[in-house]
């Protein structure tokens, strides 16, 4: 299996518009894997554009912190979803341990139902995650300190380096708890302006890579301002062959 894939959210527009075709590019660029967000509100499409497309999607971003578990986690297991991942948890619940501990009590939970399901579950980051410092740790490593072992983490990489951290010294801290990882680059603007294709950028890309060898490579744009398809074929290649 490939360990590249490409977070749908990038192409949110084109997407919304055009979905079946949209799947069709994507696959037209070479992507063979894809990442849905927002499962519950494209599951129907899911169910045949991927097969259609010759996509699978590994991988998912779906609300599970106070939110319909079980239609997430059947929709999950229709689509050949293997990994469910909350991609949001704000600001305001990492500000204490109590609240990181909360977060992490909810998604234990959510993951003890998953397993039913044959299903894994993970936590995606932003920026505050790691830029917020619980007794000199950041707040998503103690997070992990209050994790099941099963659960893991998509490593957001490029808003890991927006809060401050130094990402492949966090992904080597980490370790085998980092399933995937949300790869693009840009000028690290917490407000997403800047983003720009893989090693055209102020990421260290290939030392990303190097610090999480084994994890899924999710190619994501939270903003281009060029041609998005452009912006994704040009990630792709880097990722294929490009060094920095």
């Amino acid at each position: 299996m490939s360990n590249l894939s490409v977070q749908l959210y990038s192409v949110r527009e084109a997407f919304a518009d055009r979905p079946t075709e949209t799947l069709d590019r994507l696959a037209g660029l070479g992507f063979t894997q894809v990442e849905p967000f927002r499962l519950l509100d494209h599951a129907q499409i899911l169910r045949t554009g991927l097969t259609s497309a010759g996509l699978t999607a590994p991988t998912t971003h779906a609300a599970l912190v106070d939110a319909d578990q079980p239609a997430v986690f059947a929709a999950a297991a229709e689509c050949g979803v293997e990994l469910v991942i909350e991609p949001h948890v704000p600001a305001e619940h990492w500000r204490t341990e109590a609240d990181v501990a909360a977060t992490a009590t909810a998604l234990n939970e959510a993951a003890a139902l998953a397993a039913g399901h044959g299903l894994t579950v993970g936590y995606h980051n932003h920026w505050w995650e790691l830029e917020i410092q619980l007794g000199g740790r950041t707040a998503l490593e103690v997070l992990v300190d209050h994790l099941d072992p099963q659960v893991v983490l998509e490593v957001d990489t490029y808003w890991a380096a927006a809060g401050g951290a130094d990402a492949p010294d966090l992904l080597r801290r980490l370790g085998s708890r980092v399933r995937a990882l949300h790869v693009k680059d840009g000028d690290l603007a917490t407000d997403a302006t800047g983003q720009v294709p893989a090693g055209q950028g102020r990421m260290p890309i290939a030392n990303v890579l190097a610090a999480a060898p084994d994890a899924l490579r999710v190619v994501e744009f939270d903003q281009y301002a060029g041609d998005i398809f452009d912006g994704l074929a040009a990630s792709r290649a880097y990722l294929n062959g490009g060094t920095r």
